[in-house]
Protein backbone atom coordinates (compact mmCIF):
# COMPACT_ATOMS: atom_id res chain seq x y z
CA UNK A 1 0.00 0.00 0.00
CA UNK A 2 2.86 2.35 0.87
CA UNK A 3 4.58 1.55 -2.44
CA UNK A 4 1.35 2.18 -4.39
CA UNK A 5 0.85 5.54 -2.67
CA UNK A 6 4.43 6.58 -3.38
CA UNK A 7 3.98 5.56 -7.01
CA UNK A 8 0.89 7.80 -7.41
CA UNK A 9 2.60 10.72 -5.67
CA UNK A 10 5.68 10.37 -7.85
CA UNK A 11 3.83 10.35 -11.20
CA UNK A 12 3.67 14.19 -11.65
CA UNK A 13 7.38 14.56 -10.87
CA UNK A 14 8.19 11.71 -13.23
CA UNK A 15 6.11 13.22 -16.05
CA UNK A 16 7.80 16.60 -15.57
CA UNK A 17 11.23 14.94 -15.82
CA UNK A 18 10.28 13.57 -19.25
CA UNK A 19 10.41 16.92 -21.08
CA UNK A 20 13.37 15.67 -23.12
CA UNK A 21 11.36 12.71 -24.41
CA UNK A 22 8.46 15.02 -25.27
CA UNK A 23 10.83 17.29 -27.17
CA UNK A 24 12.10 14.32 -29.18
CA UNK A 25 8.50 13.42 -30.09
CA UNK A 26 7.88 16.95 -31.37
CA UNK A 27 11.09 16.69 -33.40
CA UNK A 28 9.82 13.44 -34.87
CA UNK A 29 6.52 15.11 -35.78
CA UNK A 30 8.37 17.95 -37.50
CA UNK A 31 10.46 15.50 -39.52
CA UNK A 32 7.32 13.55 -40.37
CA UNK A 33 5.57 16.70 -41.58
CA UNK A 34 8.55 17.71 -43.68
CA UNK A 35 8.91 14.27 -45.27
CA UNK A 36 5.18 14.17 -46.03
CA UNK A 37 5.32 17.52 -47.82
CA UNK A 38 8.29 16.26 -49.83
CA UNK A 39 6.91 12.88 -50.96
CA UNK A 40 3.15 13.48 -50.90
CA UNK A 41 0.10 12.04 -49.15
CA UNK A 42 0.13 8.72 -50.99
CA UNK A 43 3.58 7.78 -49.73
CA UNK A 44 3.45 9.38 -46.29
CA UNK A 45 0.33 11.22 -45.06
CA UNK A 46 0.99 14.11 -42.69
CA UNK A 47 0.40 13.70 -38.92
CA UNK A 48 -2.93 15.58 -39.00
CA UNK A 49 -4.34 13.25 -41.67
CA UNK A 50 -3.23 10.22 -39.68
CA UNK A 51 -4.79 11.74 -36.55
CA UNK A 52 -8.14 12.12 -38.34
CA UNK A 53 -7.92 8.49 -39.48
CA UNK A 54 -7.18 7.46 -35.90
CA UNK A 55 -10.18 9.47 -34.64
CA UNK A 56 -12.38 7.65 -37.15
CA UNK A 57 -11.16 4.29 -35.81
CA UNK A 58 -11.94 5.44 -32.27
CA UNK A 59 -15.39 6.76 -33.13
CA UNK A 60 -16.56 3.60 -34.87
CA UNK A 61 -15.22 1.46 -32.00
CA UNK A 62 -12.83 -0.49 -34.18
CA UNK A 63 -9.65 0.79 -32.52
CA UNK A 64 -10.68 -0.20 -29.02
CA UNK A 65 -11.92 -3.66 -29.99
CA UNK A 66 -8.86 -4.58 -32.06
CA UNK A 67 -6.40 -3.15 -29.54
CA UNK A 68 -7.99 -5.14 -26.73
CA UNK A 69 -7.65 -8.35 -28.72
CA UNK A 70 -4.01 -7.62 -29.54
CA UNK A 71 -3.25 -6.53 -25.97
CA UNK A 72 -4.78 -9.70 -24.55
CA UNK A 73 -2.64 -11.90 -26.77
CA UNK A 74 0.53 -9.87 -26.24
CA UNK A 75 0.17 -9.65 -22.46
CA UNK A 76 -0.74 -13.32 -22.12
CA UNK A 77 2.35 -14.41 -24.03
CA UNK A 78 4.47 -11.85 -22.19
CA UNK A 79 3.10 -12.90 -18.80
CA UNK A 80 3.93 -16.54 -19.45
CA UNK A 81 7.42 -15.55 -20.61
CA UNK A 82 7.97 -13.38 -17.52
CA UNK A 83 6.85 -16.18 -15.20
CA UNK A 84 8.86 -18.96 -16.85
CA UNK A 85 11.87 -16.86 -17.84
CA UNK A 86 12.28 -15.18 -14.45
CA UNK A 87 11.96 -18.37 -12.41
CA UNK A 88 14.09 -20.57 -14.68
CA UNK A 89 16.68 -17.81 -15.14
CA UNK A 90 17.11 -17.35 -11.40
CA UNK A 91 17.35 -21.11 -10.88
CA UNK A 92 19.97 -21.34 -13.63
CA UNK A 93 21.86 -18.43 -12.06
CA UNK A 94 22.16 -20.26 -8.78
CA UNK A 95 23.95 -23.22 -10.39
CA UNK A 96 27.04 -22.73 -12.57
CA UNK A 97 26.38 -26.06 -14.29
CA UNK A 98 22.79 -25.10 -15.13
CA UNK A 99 24.01 -21.74 -16.40
CA UNK A 100 26.54 -23.36 -18.76
CA UNK A 101 24.02 -25.95 -20.01
CA UNK A 102 21.28 -23.38 -20.68
CA UNK A 103 23.45 -20.81 -22.45
CA UNK A 104 23.63 -22.51 -25.91
CA UNK A 105 19.90 -23.28 -25.78
CA UNK A 106 19.04 -19.66 -25.05
CA UNK A 107 21.46 -18.50 -27.77
CA UNK A 108 19.66 -20.78 -30.22
CA UNK A 109 16.29 -19.31 -29.21
CA UNK A 110 17.62 -15.76 -29.60
CA UNK A 111 19.13 -16.55 -32.98
CA UNK A 112 15.98 -18.09 -34.44
CA UNK A 113 13.86 -15.43 -36.20
CA UNK A 114 10.33 -14.99 -34.79
CA UNK A 115 8.91 -15.59 -38.27
CA UNK A 116 10.28 -19.16 -38.14
CA UNK A 117 8.48 -19.80 -34.83
CA UNK A 118 5.36 -18.22 -36.33
CA UNK A 119 5.36 -20.70 -39.21
CA UNK A 120 5.68 -23.60 -36.76
CA UNK A 121 2.96 -22.13 -34.55
CA UNK A 122 0.63 -21.86 -37.54
CA UNK A 123 1.18 -25.57 -38.22
CA UNK A 124 0.63 -26.49 -34.58
CA UNK A 125 -2.17 -24.12 -33.51
CA UNK A 126 -3.74 -22.97 -36.77
CA UNK A 127 -5.61 -19.65 -36.73
CA UNK A 128 -6.36 -19.80 -32.99
CA UNK A 129 -5.02 -17.50 -30.26
CA UNK A 130 -2.35 -20.11 -29.60
CA UNK A 131 -0.33 -18.96 -32.62
CA UNK A 132 0.32 -15.32 -31.57
CA UNK A 133 0.56 -16.21 -27.86
CA UNK A 134 3.13 -18.95 -28.49
CA UNK A 135 5.15 -16.74 -30.85
CA UNK A 136 5.24 -13.92 -28.28
CA UNK A 137 6.24 -16.35 -25.54
CA UNK A 138 9.10 -17.91 -27.49
CA UNK A 139 10.38 -14.49 -28.61
CA UNK A 140 10.33 -12.95 -25.11
CA UNK A 141 11.43 -15.92 -23.01
CA UNK A 142 15.21 -15.84 -23.77
CA UNK A 143 15.45 -12.08 -23.15
CA UNK A 144 13.88 -12.42 -19.71
CA UNK A 145 15.81 -15.62 -18.94
CA UNK A 146 19.15 -13.92 -19.59
CA UNK A 147 18.18 -10.93 -17.43
CA UNK A 148 17.24 -13.18 -14.51
CA UNK A 149 20.36 -15.32 -14.94
CA UNK A 150 22.71 -12.32 -15.03
CA UNK A 151 20.99 -10.72 -12.06
CA UNK A 152 21.43 -13.88 -10.00
CA UNK A 153 24.99 -14.61 -11.15
CA UNK A 154 26.28 -11.08 -10.45
CA UNK A 155 25.01 -10.91 -6.87
CA UNK A 156 27.93 -9.76 -4.68
CA UNK A 157 29.37 -12.78 -2.88
CA UNK A 158 30.71 -10.61 -0.05
CA UNK A 159 27.22 -9.34 0.68
CA UNK A 160 25.94 -12.92 0.86
CA UNK A 161 28.77 -13.85 3.23
CA UNK A 162 28.03 -10.81 5.37
CA UNK A 163 24.35 -11.76 5.53
CA UNK A 164 25.35 -15.25 6.64
CA UNK A 165 27.82 -13.99 9.27
CA UNK A 166 25.29 -11.58 10.77
CA UNK A 167 22.56 -14.24 10.53
CA UNK A 168 20.06 -12.04 8.78
CA UNK A 169 16.51 -13.43 8.67
CA UNK A 170 15.53 -15.16 5.45
CA UNK A 171 12.86 -12.52 4.75
CA UNK A 172 15.40 -9.70 5.09
CA UNK A 173 17.86 -11.51 2.82
CA UNK A 174 15.20 -11.97 0.18
CA UNK A 175 13.60 -8.50 0.17
CA UNK A 176 16.56 -6.29 1.17
CA UNK A 177 19.50 -8.07 -0.46
CA UNK A 178 18.58 -10.47 -3.26
CA UNK A 179 15.44 -9.04 -4.90
CA UNK A 180 16.61 -5.40 -5.27
CA UNK A 181 19.70 -6.56 -7.14
CA UNK A 182 17.95 -9.14 -9.33
CA UNK A 183 15.08 -6.77 -10.18
CA UNK A 184 17.58 -4.16 -11.39
CA UNK A 185 18.43 -6.68 -14.13
CA UNK A 186 14.93 -8.06 -14.61
CA UNK A 187 13.10 -4.78 -15.16
CA UNK A 188 15.09 -3.73 -18.25
CA UNK A 189 14.57 -7.25 -19.60
CA UNK A 190 10.81 -7.01 -18.95
CA UNK A 191 10.60 -3.62 -20.70
CA UNK A 192 12.56 -4.95 -23.68
CA UNK A 193 10.30 -8.00 -23.80
CA UNK A 194 7.23 -5.73 -23.66
CA UNK A 195 8.29 -3.99 -26.87
CA UNK A 196 9.13 -7.33 -28.47
CA UNK A 197 5.75 -8.78 -27.53
CA UNK A 198 3.80 -6.06 -29.34
CA UNK A 199 5.95 -6.26 -32.46
CA UNK A 200 5.69 -10.03 -32.61
CA UNK A 201 1.96 -10.25 -31.87
CA UNK A 202 1.10 -7.76 -34.64
CA UNK A 203 3.27 -9.74 -37.06
CA UNK A 204 1.58 -12.99 -36.00
CA UNK A 205 -1.90 -11.49 -36.42
CA UNK A 206 -0.93 -10.14 -39.84
CA UNK A 207 -0.25 -13.66 -41.09
CA UNK A 208 -2.40 -15.93 -38.95
CA UNK A 209 -5.46 -14.13 -37.51
CA UNK A 210 -8.74 -12.69 -38.69
CA UNK A 211 -8.88 -10.10 -35.91
CA UNK A 212 -6.55 -7.86 -33.93
CA UNK A 213 -4.38 -4.95 -35.06
CA UNK A 214 -2.31 -7.16 -37.36
CA UNK A 215 -5.40 -8.31 -39.26
CA UNK A 216 -6.61 -4.69 -39.50
CA UNK A 217 -3.22 -3.71 -40.93
CA UNK A 218 -3.57 -6.44 -43.55
CA UNK A 219 -6.95 -4.99 -44.60
CA UNK A 220 -5.67 -1.40 -44.83
CA UNK A 221 -2.65 -2.59 -46.80
CA UNK A 222 -4.85 -4.41 -49.30
CA UNK A 223 -6.87 -1.20 -49.74
CA UNK A 224 -3.69 0.91 -50.18
CA UNK A 225 -4.93 3.09 -47.30
CA UNK A 226 -1.66 4.52 -46.00
CA UNK A 227 -3.30 6.89 -43.53
CA UNK A 228 -5.25 4.12 -41.78
CA UNK A 229 -2.17 1.90 -41.77
CA UNK A 230 -0.18 4.61 -40.02
CA UNK A 231 -3.10 5.21 -37.64
CA UNK A 232 -2.98 1.56 -36.56
CA UNK A 233 0.79 1.76 -36.12
CA UNK A 234 0.39 4.94 -34.05
CA UNK A 235 -2.27 3.26 -31.91
CA UNK A 236 0.09 0.38 -31.10
CA UNK A 237 3.01 2.71 -30.37
CA UNK A 238 0.93 5.00 -28.13
CA UNK A 239 -0.42 2.02 -26.19
CA UNK A 240 3.08 0.65 -25.74
CA UNK A 241 4.43 4.02 -24.60
CA UNK A 242 1.56 4.41 -22.12
CA UNK A 243 2.23 0.99 -20.57
CA UNK A 244 5.97 1.55 -20.36
CA UNK A 245 6.18 5.17 -19.20
CA UNK A 246 3.01 5.48 -17.11
CA UNK A 247 3.12 2.06 -15.44
CA UNK A 248 6.47 0.27 -15.64
CA UNK A 249 8.94 3.16 -15.38
CA UNK A 250 7.41 4.75 -12.23
CA UNK A 251 7.34 1.31 -10.57
CA UNK A 252 10.96 0.76 -11.57
CA UNK A 253 11.97 4.08 -10.05
CA UNK A 254 10.31 3.21 -6.76
CA UNK A 255 11.88 -0.23 -6.64
CA UNK A 256 15.34 1.16 -7.42
CA UNK A 257 15.16 3.97 -4.88
CA UNK A 258 17.75 2.05 -2.84
CA UNK A 259 20.34 3.19 -5.39
CA UNK A 260 19.88 6.90 -4.64
CA UNK A 261 22.04 7.09 -1.47
CA UNK A 262 24.90 5.49 -3.42
CA UNK A 263 24.60 8.11 -6.18
CA UNK A 264 24.48 10.92 -3.65
CA UNK A 265 27.48 9.56 -1.78
CA UNK A 266 29.44 9.25 -5.03
CA UNK A 267 28.57 12.82 -5.92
Amino acid sequence: MKLLRAWFIGIPRYLWSGWGAIASLFLLMALWEGTSSLYGELILPDPLTVWHAFQTLLENGQAGAELLITARRALLGLGLAILAGSLLGMLAGISLTASMVSRPLVTALLGTPPIAWLVLAMLWFGASDGTPVFTVFIACFPVIFIGALQGTRTLDGQLREMATVFRLPARMKLFDLYLPHVISYLFPAWITALGTSWKVVVMAELFASADGVGAALAVSRSQLDTATTLAWIAAVVLTLLAIEYLLLEPIKRELERWRQPDRQAGA
